[in-house]
């Protein structure tokens, strides 16, 4: 069973502690220790973590991650204390359904959102792994971004009813620099968390308000058949020197029309989907088989394990040797 995961408050939860005599304060350093991460585990998809009555009106923050292999379904009621932001940090197949309407159903790039407005129910279908984070935000703290980005109050609640996912590379650095905060020190990486989660919020509710003044969503995106077999074709490929051309013949489209459309779709380049894929393949083969970082260099379709490092290292921060090293230790999954 996994852990109950802890909240992220967006004022920190400890305040310096005691103050020096030049006024300048100091830090608890031995409260802070003893904090729990600040992103931890959910016990349940979707449900928050216990808060005491002072937390409610802040950010709360969890992870839900399944293993390869896996697939599952999964729902929540809705909560009508709080939105619910979804945000995706690895490639993952799902089925989504808001209010018990469809959503979606396909491939979802790291990076994409989605928003549950407070009291609406949720399910999802997850086939293979996924790794997403939960924020859970009140309407204290939506209505407080929304005077930031507008420069007045809101003229009652601020309800985000579009369901609908987007795809957001900014979101998705600032999600994956959340996901890793529980590494950084205690006290300094809880501080951290909450500047990072703040900032999601904040940049959600601006696109979303964005949207609704200029009326997006009328250019074409790819039809989800056609995602699908783009990247059906790009799975089975890892290994392969594929390049634009090729992807877009299995779809039936010309190179031009299907690199715009398939970022519209997913946010990103077809170039940089197929590198993104190729390092979770690695990272999947660094964690589960014990082969040189050279074989599964080769494995992922690069030709050198001097380019492969270079690109893992770009996409995840670290060599694949060290990430490996890291990973055994805390036995953790592309954390």
């Amino acid at each position: 069973m996994k852990d109950v995961s802890m909240p992220v408050p967006v004022t920190p939860a400890y305040l310096p502690h005691p103050p020096r005599r030049d006024g300048v304060p100091t830090l608890d350093l031995t409260r802070a220790a003893r904090m729990p991460d600040p992103v931890q585990p959910e016990r349940a998809w979707r449900y928050p973590p216990q808060a005491a009555p002072s937390e409610l009106d802040t950010i709360l923050v969890s992870r839900w991650k399944c293993e390869v292999g896996e697939t599952q379904t999964v729902s929540h009621p809705g909560d009508a204390r709080w939105h619910c932001i979804s945000l995706n940090l690895r490639t993952s197949s799902v089925r989504l359904l808001c209010g018990g309407k469809p959503i979606f159903d396909g491939r979802l790039a790291p990076g994409a959102v989605q928003i549950t407005a407070p009291g609406v129910a949720a399910t999802a279908t997850y086939d293979g792994a996924c790794d997403v984070l939960h924020l859970f935000v009140p309407q204290t703290v939506i209505a407080r971004c929304h005077t930031d980005q507008f420069g007045h109050a809101p003229e009652g609640d601020v309800i985000l009813d579009d369901p609908f996912l987007h795809t957001d590379p900014a979101l998705e650095r600032l999600g994956q620099a959340l996901a890793v905060a529980q590494t950084q020190d205690p006290g300094l990486g809880r501080m951290f968390a909450d500047s990072v989660a703040l900032a999601i919020v904040s940049r959600v509710v601006a696109a979303h308000f964005h949207r609704a003044a200029t009326g997006q969503r009328t250019r074409a995106k790819l039809p989800q058949w056609r995602l699908r077999r783009a990247l059906e074709y790009i799975d089975a490929n890892l290994d392969t020197p594929i390049g634009l051309a090729d992807i877009a013949e299995s779809t039936g489209m010309t190179r031009m029309h299907f690199a715009a459309q398939f970022r519209r779709t997913t946010g990103m380049r077809p170039h940089e989907y197929l590198l993104r894929r190729r390092i979770e393949h690695a990272q999947d083969l660094l964690q589960q088989t014990e082969g040189s970082v050279l074989d599964v260099a080769l494995r992922c379709g690069f030709r050198s394990q001097a380019h492969f490092t270079t690109v893992f290292k770009r996409f995840v921060g670290d060599t694949p040797h060290c990430w490996r090293v890291k990973a055994a230790s805390t036995g953790s999954s592309h954390a």
